[in-house]
């Protein structure tokens, strides 16, 4: 017989395997845009239906009506805090200046100290935009919001222009993505606590008569060296990363909530009240978690329209 060969489960890319500082991602990494534009926007995972619409694919399901499952992301307006002006140094780029918005919320007392100091600087190379999210707005049931960093693409010229006009005015998903594109979508995914070799790396559970342990790998490796690699799957804490899902389409922004409201509301999170989303699949992270949409690094899709022929109200897992 041939032998049996069983490549190890758990990417080394990912690895160590850590939990997320915060319950919101950080961006590093942005596309490279001509157009002057905010490159992203964040909204609140409130759960999952599936939706039936027209196959506008080259598949044999081709104008054929198709189910497909979809994630709701409620989209409540942006506010923003400031506009940061960075410098380019021998160690990376380095915030050298803060312009404050005006009208800022009471609820940012919770979050941060609220800014005295606000001042506008000349010499840059960058800016990016600090936006704060409006929780109160959702039926989440919290005040505190959460304050993370957007890019504004195109030439450094025009970004100044661009991002003083947003600087007291609320952003709506309206005025950043469009229906039918490809986007980024950046999560925390669930927590599940301390796992065992089983279920966090995928090992394969020994017959009934081996020693030791069932549940549990092999061999942790040879006698010389006398150590064990970090590469041999060992139990520890599971889930609560950082992941990004690239290129997921969005297939709809809506406004009106009766349609996405079943009775009663969604499933563990209530009655959605603000704009919305429907991404296709499924997102990182629990409900009630904040998701932030970014445009897409790695896409080689154009868009694509599609035309909705029912919205299911049994919310879903």
């Amino acid at each position: 017989m041939p032998n049996k060969k069983s490549p190890r489960k758990g990417s080394l890319q990912f690895w160590p395997r850590k939990r997320a500082k915060r319950s919101y991602a950080s961006i590093r990494s942005w596309p490279k845009l001509n157009d002057t534009k905010l490159m992203g926007f964040a909204g609140y995972k409130a759960g999952m239906t599936h939706i039936i619409l027209k196959d506008n694919s080259n598949a044999t399901t081709k104008d054929e009506l198709i189910s497909q499952p979809v994630t709701i992301i409620e989209c409540p307006p942006l506010k923003p805090l400031s506009l940061r002006f960075y410098q380019n140094t021998v160690k990376g780029p380095r915030c050298v200046s803060e312009l404050f918005a005006k009208n800022l919320d009471k609820e940012l007392i919770r979050k941060i100290k609220t800014p005295k100091k606000s001042n506008e600087s000349k010499d840059y190379n960058d800016i990016r935009l600090v936006v704060y999210t409006q929780p109160k707005l959702t039926n989440i049931g919290k005040k505190k919001p959460e304050i993370f960093e957007l890019e504004i693409s195109g030439d450094k010229e025009k970004k100044l222009g661009f991002a003083k006009s947003l600087l007291d005015k609320e952003i709506k998903i309206n005025d950043v993505f469009k229906e039918g594109q490809f986007l980024d979508a950046h999560g925390i995914t669930k927590g599940k606590g301390f796992q065992g070799t089983v279920k966090r790396f995928g090992v394969h559970i020994r017959q009934h008569k081996s020693e030791k342990v069932k549940r549990g790998v092999g061999s942790l490796g040879p006698w010389t060296p006398k150590r064990v690699s970090f590469r041999v799957p060992m139990p520890g804490k599971m889930g609560y990363h950082k992941r990004t899902d690239y290129n997921k389409w969005l297939v709809k922004i809506g406004d009106k909530v009766e349609e996405i409201n079943p009775k009663g509301g969604l499933l563990q999170y209530g009655l959605v009240k603000n704009n919305y989303v429907l991404l296709k699949g499924s997102i990182p992270g629990s409900r009630k978690r904040l998701i932030i949409l970014t445009e897409p690094l790695r896409s080689k899709k154009e868009s694509q329209q599609v035309e909705i022929d029912y919205i299911s109200l049994e919310s879903k897992q």
